[in-house]
């Protein structure tokens, strides 16, 4: 993937190196092995881990996992000066070029920049506990991504997923999330959520994510299409990434069954199936998985 020529986002926040993220464990955080087990478990028994780290954290705090009252820390603004993260800082900044642009084009939506956070172990969100067991997530509350760089080797060697547009496909899936926020999808489907069972839940979730992939691809169609960024088997990267990260396959490397009612990003297939069509399509329209009779 050429991405020398990227322009670089001022909205990282490097907290690497912060010992643990300001005092999280004062406030009641999980310990690292605690969030292991949890972690573990979850892909077992087919949960969403971070429901269970989320949950635990709410018990080990005294109070809601998603609640902004204790003081987030405060790291490096701008962008890093390791390869690392100035690769993070280079994607960012070209999803922010994209979507500045696409979203008023395709949808008369003004765009308005996410943060991006870079931790290492664990630190603090507006969600509650960031840990690196639980993977990159966006949290809506303070319109965050938050990242742990050790994740892309865990791709590498862990899904056999590794290459610089896997990584990207992560951070652009991320900020398909605070896409999906900014057009007011993800408020609606969190009302929705408390109002079902667990089951129709899950199904949400699963059409949040593909979402989340198809705004991926569509992202790097208007990205390739301007700065010619892709390169011969980056495509192959990606699916691979997506591939190696759904739901079923998650589950049979836990060594537990497929239970596709307790899926909550969606299969292997439907994962590369809908990045494709935004690839294919460059078009926020074709991400409508809500609106899909099937996924």
């Amino acid at each position: 993937m050429r991405w020398d020529d990227f322009r670089s986002s001022d909205n990282v926040e490097d907290r690497r190196g912060m010992g643990g993220g300001g005092g999280l464990a004062r406030g009641g955080g999980l310990g690292i092995g605690a969030v292991m087990v949890l972690t573990l478990v979850g892909w077992a028994l087919g949960i969403d881990p971070r429901l269970l780290i989320g949950g635990a954290e709410m018990v080990a705090g005294g109070g809601s996992g998603y609640s902004q009252q204790q003081q987030q820390p405060r790291g490096r603004t701008g962008a890093p000066q390791d390869e690392a993260g100035r690769f993070v800082s280079a994607i960012l900044g070209n999803t922010e070029d994209v979507w500045r642009d696409q979203l008023p084009k395709q949808v008369n939506k003004q765009y308005v920049d996410p943060k991006l956070v870079i931790f290492s172990d664990q630190t603090r969100s507006g969600c509650g506990a960031a840990q690196s067991a639980m993977g990159p997530f966006y949290c809506p509350l303070d319109q965050t991504v938050y990242i742990d760089l050790s994740f892309f080797n865990d791709m590498k060697t862990r899904f056999r997923a590794g290459g610089d547009f896997a990584y990207a496909y992560v951070i652009a899936h991320e900020v398909g999330h605070h896409v999906e926020n900014v057009l007011g999808i993800l408020p609606r489907v969190q009302e929705r959520q408390r109002e079902v069972g667990k089951t129709e839940a899950n199904r949400l979730s699963v059409r949040v994510e593909l979402m989340a992939d198809c705004l991926a691809g569509v992202w790097a169609f208007h990205s390739n299409a301007r700065w010619k960024s892709l390169e011969q088997g980056d495509v192959e990267e990606a699916i691979n990434a997506a591939e190696a990260i759904g739901d079923d396959r998650l589950q049979k490397q836990a060594g537990g069954r497929v239970v596709p009612d307790s899926f909550t990003h969606g299969s292997s297939e439907q994962r590369v199936r809908w990045f494709m069509a935004g690839l294919k399509s460059g078009q926020i329209s074709a991400c409508d998985t809500f609106r899909a009779a099937q996924l």
